[in-house]
């Protein structure tokens, strides 16, 4: 399907956020999460290109994407570096449960509608790792095991 817009702007990551308080995410250990390194990359290029991989496999629609828009989701995102795992790690912003309750936009109305943006948020996400990672992260986890660790490939 696709979607044919222009990428909206970079989000801003913000420092002082906890990434043990998002419910999506766990991350161990070090807790430089590296993230002025990642904002530049993401305002260098790297949101613009993963953000033109995703629109060209998306399923979400246009209506849908101008809501997400409305909401600022975009800008809601997070990338942090998860040196326990060796990767750029994220959070995708969504629609909460109450949508109806609290009346976000009158373009919701629906659970489909709610659950292809938060899907779409996702998924982005990911697209956004993963170039981070192949392209613009050259630095590697701190983190050693330690050494009294069961060897499992015997």
């Amino acid at each position: 399907m696709g979607l044919n817009v222009p990428a909206p702007d970079a989000p801003t990551l913000r420092p002082e956020a906890d990434v043990q308080e998002y419910d999506d995410v766990s991350v161990h250990g070090e807790t430089n999460y590296r993230r002025d390194e990642l904002e530049t990359f993401l305002h260098e290029g790297a949101w613009e290109e993963s953000f033109n991989q995703w629109a060209e496999h998306t399923e979400l629609e246009e209506r849908e994407f101008e809501t997400a828009l409305d909401l600022d989701l975009f800008d809601e995102f997070d990338f942090f570096w998860d040196d326990f795992a060796d990767r750029v790690g994220y959070h995708a912003p969504g629609i909460p449960e109450d949508w109806k309750e609290r009346a976000l936009h009158p373009n919701i109305d629906s659970w489909n509608a709610v659950s292809s943006i938060n899907a779409s948020l996702t998924e982005l996400g990911q697209v956004v790792c993963d170039v981070l990672e192949a392209d613009y992260v050259d630095w590697e986890a701190e983190f050693e095991a330690p050494d009294d660790l069961p060897d499992f490939g015997e």
